[in-house]
């Protein structure tokens, strides 16, 4: 599933997102959404959150449980 949509995603939930730095390589950073920055109910690169670790990008996916 991909982070478009800010109904979606939610504090805790398991992401992979883009980070500012790595959006030319597309590099994925794991990690649990501590809050969403985005307030836009949509957003065509993905909604912007910050992670436990302190990390801010955009989601690029939901990671499933499975994963």
């Amino acid at each position: 599933m991909n982070g478009q949509n800010r109904k979606d995603i939610y504090p805790g939930l398991l992401v992979d997102i883009i980070l500012k730095k790595d959006q030319r390589s597309g590099e994925l950073t794991r990690g649990v959404v501590k809050n969403l920055l985005t307030s836009a109910a949509y957003h065509s690169r993905g909604i912007k959150v910050r992670l436990e670790d302190g990390q801010i990008g955009r989601v690029a996916y939901i990671v499933d449980e499975e994963d």
